[in-house]
């Protein structure tokens, strides 16, 4: 039994739980000879099993961690290593700071179709590329999808048949003995998705249930059926269930996953008003158009002030001079004049302050000048004495 503190493979350091599986636990780790951290899951390898069946199982899981290691893409976990230590078979992955989807929707509850709508974008894309790389996932499920801090998402247990998928996200012919297939992997994608916007599974936590119309899936219920059909030639491809949730966000996706408890973008009540259009008037709110918070309108430049004219009587009396516009061929229905420019007029207090400072400047001047002349007279009188005495 493996405990913290235990190294894996003359190598990694297991130094605490950090979450669990259907295939086991999974440790934070640490990598003595690269300094890093990393996660750690020990393979489920079956109990009991003859020597000759038992080291088959050990090559099997090899073989599956060293296809997840072939897959490369943004949402789906990095695979470092796969290594055997005694009789057990351990995956080394990148560690990233995460939860699982299933404790998430725990604690915060379903998500809306759009949010699901962008977590099936980024989940079906990396199925796709799992596919092209001649894989099949088989155990796509909310515990096999982490929702990372950075607000990336990232797919786990690729390619691993661990203990099994979970009956509630396995496809009916897989139920059945069929083989696992990529249209069992959409099978599994639509449940999970089904799964975020409705707090339940399609057809029950075993599976074979009647399936329960979704009530909150919105624009995302026909994506949802198709994915969910029970004929798998029936079923979307993974790339063409990628394109339908696009359009179902219309080009809106989120490039990082967003928890519902994330406050909304602000929306523009019907009482704010528009922008001032060509006509100088308050444009119309039009639906869905961003308000003040979401587009700021462009900051006017005010007309340059006039030229000051002589001082014939005093600066509070005299009138500002305005920029008369030319007169437009058609002039628009509600012109507004343009305000006047305002002018810096300075208070009494203000002119005294100024005239006695410049008293105590000139003052100062003097002082400076009759400071100098007495010292030049001394200068010439010592001098004119000392020329007497010596004569």
């Amino acid at each position: 039994m493996s405990s913290e503190g235990t190294i894996v493979g003359g190598r990694y350091r297991l130094d605490q739980p950090i979450g669990r599986g259907r295939a086991g636990i999974v440790w934070q780790a640490f990598d003595t000879r690269l300094f890093r951290t990393v996660a750690m899951k020990r393979m489920y390898l079956p109990v009991g099993l003859p020597p000759d069946r038992a080291e088959q199982a050990r090559a099997t899981v090899m073989q599956e961690g060293k296809d997840a290691a072939r897959v490369d893409h943004a949402s789906a976990i990095t695979v470092y290593d796969v290594l055997p230590d005694g009789p057990d078979v351990w995956l080394v992955m990148e560690y990233i700071p995460s939860r699982g989807m299933a404790s998430f929707l725990a604690e915060h509850g379903r998500l809306t179709p759009e949010q699901a709508a962008s977590l099936g974008i980024m989940l079906g894309d990396a199925m796709a590329a799992i596919h092209a790389a001649g894989i099949v996932h088989r155990t796509l499920e909310p515990g096999t999808v982490l929702l990372a801090d950075d607000g990336s998402v990232k797919l786990t247990d690729i390619g691993i048949t661990g203990g099994g998928p979970h009956p509630a996200y396995r496809a009916p012919e897989v139920t059945r003995g069929a083989p696992a297939s990529p249209a069992a992997d959409v099978f599994s994608l639509g449940a999970t998705l089904y799964t975020a916007v409705e707090g339940v599974a399609p057809f029950g936590d075993d599976g074979e249930s009647s399936e329960r119309p979704p009530q909150n899936a919105g624009v995302l219920a026909g994506a949802l059926r198709k994915m969910l059909r029970m004929d798998p030639t029936a079923r979307p491809t993974m790339a063409d269930t990628v394109a339908a949730l696009s359009a179902i966000t219309e080009g809106r996706e989120q490039t990082a996953f967003i928890p519902p408890t994330a406050p909304a973008m602000p929306t523009m009540p019907a009482a704010w008003p528009m922008p001032p259009n060509q006509t100088g008037q308050p444009g119309p709110v039009q639906p869905g158009q961003p308000g003040p918070l979401m587009q700021m309108p462009v900051q006017q430049v005010p007309y340059a002030p006039a030229a000051p004219q002589p001082l014939q009587q005093p600066m509070a009396a005299q009138p500002t001079q305005q920029m008369m516009p030319a007169q437009p061929a058609h002039p628009p229905q509600q012109a507004q004049p343009q305000p006047p420019t305002a002018r810096f007029v300075p208070s009494a207090a203000q002119q005294a302050a100024s005239a006695a400072e410049v008293r105590q400047k000139a003052a100062a001047r003097r002082k400076l000048i009759l400071t100098v002349a007495a010292i030049l007279c001394a200068v010439l009188i010592g001098i004119g004495v000392s020329e007497l005495l010596f004569v």
